[in-house]
């Protein structure tokens, strides 16, 4: 899931009526937290990508051609030179995956995504098979509503922290429970929710001057218990959640989940030795995505080598948009294929 984070773009964009949206004004928008701030993040999505977007098919000023639209208004437009989905008016505003089975969640599933915290914050509704709706927000705190028992987290962090910053939010549905997280913070964990989730939605309150602006949105299967020991198989560890910047080598801090468990593995098998191959789309020249792959590959071999991995035990091989695992024909297939395998040497 690559992404760019700052300042917000300057340029005019147009809403589906075709009426200028906020999002044209500046904003002080922070910078991302650093990676080391992340360095206790246990968070791990799911491997099996069942939705992801990206907005990057999609015409600016336009409605997303993978989403449906509930209620209100939306529009892409970019943001940062980053196409970012616009809920532009609505109370709620809602929106949804377009997906080919209504009933696509399972029993473990993960969703992420940024949100930009600004008037109006997101929710991510879940539906069960009964469509009885349930909302987890994501504002200074984590909380719930229509859920049998609902409760609330902890603000995290202050008024200026959050407001006109980028944010990732982040969940996982695990054989009933519920886990959130709200940037490097695990916000919210109700044990027992009573719930079978079988689709959902995003949304909430917006308007033209205040839009909700989220971007980078992925749904995937299996997360948390997906480590590397029981993932290698053939020895190799095949992992998308190590993820960059757009265009970038730059790693962005919430891919410290899985590397938390790479330098844990490494630790408890001092033998072993990996070769870091990165895989990119097929987006972009050969040339520019061999180049890519590489540099990432050996920034995380770098990132490995600060956590207290011995570098020689580590090499990096970019590949670029070799060996893709999935067709590079939608959002999902291009995600699966951005990649980074660890592989034994």
């Amino acid at each position: 899931m690559d992404t760019v984070l700052g300042n917000r773009s300057n340029s005019g964009g147009q809403n589906n009526s075709g009426t200028s949206t906020a999002v044209a004004a500046d904003a002080p928008v922070n910078a991302p937290q650093t990676i080391s701030a992340y360095q206790n993040y246990d968070f791990k999505p799911g491997q099996n990508i069942i939705f992801y977007d990206n907005f990057a098919d999609d015409q600016d000023g336009e409605f997303p051609a993978h989403w449906d639209l509930k209620s209100g208004q939306g529009v892409v437009n970019s943001v940062n030179g980053q196409p970012t989905f616009l809920l532009t008016n609505g109370n709620y505003a809602i929106v949804a995956p377009l997906m080919s089975s209504k009933n696509y969640l399972t029993d473990t599933v993960t969703v992420e995504f940024d949100y930009l915290a600004g008037s109006y914050e997101p929710l991510v509704r879940f539906l069960d098979a009964n469509n009885n709706t349930y909302d987890v927000h994501f504002d200074h705190s984590v909380s719930t509503s229509y859920f049998p028992n609902n409760l609330s987290g902890s603000d995290v962090g202050t008024s200026e922290q959050y407001n006109n910053h980028w944010h990732h939010a982040a969940l996982i549905f695990m054989h009933g429970q519920l886990k959130c997280y709200l940037n490097n913070t695990r916000a919210l964990v109700m044990p027992h929710t009573g719930v079978v989730p079988t689709s959902l939605e995003i949304g909430g309150l917006a308007g033209s001057d205040a839009p909700l602006t989220f971007r980078n949105f992925r749904i995937a299967e299996g997360g948390y218990s997906n480590t590397i020991g029981n993932l290698l198989t053939n020895g190799k560890f095949i992992t998308h959640d190590i993820t960059f910047e757009v265009g970038k080598a730059t790693i962005r801090p919430e891919s410290m989940g899985v590397l938390n468990d790479v330098v844990t593995y490494l630790k408890h098998h001092p033998d072993t030795r990996f070769e870091i191959d990165g895989y990119t789309d097929n987006d972009g020249s050969d040339a520019s995505n061999i180049s890519l792959s590489q540099q990432r590959a050996e920034a995380v071999r770098t990132q490995l080598t600060t956590m207290g991995v011995n570098g020689s035990r580590l090499m990096a091989k970019g590949l670029g948009e070799a060996n893709p695992i999935a067709p590079n024909t939608t959002p999902e297939g291009k995600a699966t294929n951005r990649r980074v395998e660890f592989v034994k040497m």
